[in-house]
């Protein structure tokens, strides 16, 4: 079963922000998480995040899989693919082995694609670079 057959099964939503939500903070998730609400922060998981239309998220995403219907500013980092529908706005840099997007869709964006997309660092990776800037 293909990654989008997964997100349609509504069993495979794992958490959900409704749109009158507001958070501010670091996301990490395991199976599906959709936003329809405001979302401000960091957001690291393998699986799938799905931005409802009414969904908006200001953060720098690490993601397995991303559909868009809303809109995303900041830097998004995907293993798999990144999704751009129609009615997707996105405002930041993309890297990804795969992108689609349709028609209407609007983009502001620097877009890298490649089948070496390098795995996040870990905040202890980010540690030790860092003790070496020192």
């Amino acid at each position: 079963m293909d990654n989008k057959k997964k997100m349609l099964d509504s069993d495979k939503i794992t958490g959900f922000f409704d749109k009158d939500t507001e958070i501010d903070g670091n996301l990490t998730f395991k199976g599906s998480f959709r936003i329809d609400g405001h979302f401000k922060g960091k957001i690291d998981s393998e699986s799938i995040l799905i931005i409802g239309e009414k969904g908006k998220v200001e953060a720098d995403v690490n993601i397995g899989y991303i559909i868009i219907n809303g809109e995303i500013k900041g830097n998004i980092q995907a293993t798999e693919k990144v999704e751009i529908n129609a009615t997707g706005r996105v405002i930041g840099s993309v890297i990804t082995p795969k992108l689609i997007v349709e028609e209407g869709a609007y983009l502001e964006t620097n877009c890298q694609t490649s089948d070496q997309i390098p795995l996040p660092k870990t905040e202890k990776e980010k540690e030790v670079e860092q003790g070496y800037q020192s």
